[in-house]
């Protein structure tokens, strides 16, 4: 569960070369605005493919993001500094897009409120009784061209450019700076300025030492896996399935994964495999540990799934592999995988 503490919408129109700078918050007390904001923030703060940074002492931002976590300087003056550099840095761009900054204060308890979404706001109180995380957001949001109508006595089309992304959507720039720690999720792309690529996030506003996502890190030690299992004569499915599940496992523990543990987690049998790992991994220059959410790892290590030269696919759970009588793997004599699939009750169709 979210609580969205302050929320502020600076926009951007480069096509007129002008900024309309909010100098209030968003009204969180409308309920619109208010879900428009939190669902955002949720898909952000799930995003498996948020790279991960430090700041360097000498960081700008960091100490001025210090002095507004202390309270020596205000939500509004902070988020308007943010927005100058940002409409300083990106109409500078070669491509200009239109876009609007929101920049916002939340916390997230990790809890989802069980009642209903138009609960009373004694019961969302409730839910944040226990301790929580407190973060701090920046996202650009690109707006897109949409067409409406207009009524009157002749029904009218008219294209509207001011429409903002759904919060269904992905955000392709954006910034989660973890309000104890620091610690930094972000996500950019590619701009082109002055005939130069650049990524402005890391490289300009944050200045930050950036690590893999989580997704790539554990792309990477998947792909490892499977390698070596193939190598080894073992049977990549189970191995990999046996790697998604050390992941998953780690993460719901620690929220972190250290990519050498469960390379000897999945190869504990084999130590001259699980060395073999660890080279692997230091070779293709993974992190000795990566953050990892406990509702990222089990979306993306949670299931594994399969596809036979026969054209059959399975998904199953990926702990299955370290429980024998569920879902075995053998091999006949002639080569040929067996599958076998054992206590099951029922069989549904999908």
């Amino acid at each position: 569960m979210l609580r969205v503490t302050r929320a502020i919408l600076h926009v951007f129109d480069f096509e007129s070369g002008s900024t309309y700078f909010s100098d209030a918050p968003l009204d969180l007390d409308n309920r619109q605005a208010k879900s428009y904001v939190q669902r955002h923030l949720r898909k952000t703060l799930a995003n498996a493919e948020s790279r991960h940074g430090e700041f360097p002492e000498e960081s700008d931002f960091a100490g001025g993001l210090r002095e507004y976590l202390a309270g020596e300087v205000d939500f509004v003056p902070f988020s308007l500094q943010i927005a100058q550099w940002f409409w300083e840095e990106l109409r500078r761009s070669d491509n200009l897009e239109e876009c609007d900054l929101l920049v916002a204060d939340f916390t997230d308890t990790g809890e989802a409120l069980k009642a209903a979404p138009d609960a009373p706001q004694a019961a969302v109180d409730e839910a944040f009784e226990g301790e929580g995380r407190r973060y701090f957001a920046i996202l650009l949001l690109p707006r897109k061209k949409a067409f409406i109508h207009e009524v009157g006595a002749s029904n009218e089309i008219l294209r509207q450019d001011s429409a903002l992304p759904n919060p269904s959507q992905k955000v392709d720039t954006y910034v989660l700076i973890d309000a104890q720690t620091l610690g930094i999720d972000y996500h950019d792309k590619d701009r082109s300025v002055a005939g130069e690529t650049v990524q402005l996030v890391p490289g300009k506003l944050l200045r930050c030492r950036e690590t893999p996502s989580s997704h790539e890190v554990i792309d990477e030690v998947t792909v490892i896996v499977q390698d070596l299992a193939e190598e080894y004569g073992l049977t990549p499915a189970v191995e990999v399935s046996r790697a998604k599940a050390a992941v998953a496992r780690h993460a719901d523990l620690e929220e972190t994964v250290e990519p050498a543990a469960v390379g000897r987690a999945v190869f504990e049998d084999r130590p001259e495999v699980a060395e073999r790992f660890e080279r692997e991994a230091q070779e293709r220059r993974l992190p000795e540990e990566v953050p990892v959410r406990r509702g990222v790892a089990n979306r993306l290590a949670g299931k594994h799934r399969i596809r036979t030269d026969t054209g059959i696919e399975i998904s199953f759970p990926s702990d299955l592999a370290d429980k024998p009588g569920y879902l075995d793997f053998s091999r006949d004599q002639d080569g040929h995988i067996r599958i076998t699939i054992s206590n099951v009750a029922s069989i549904e169709n999908r």
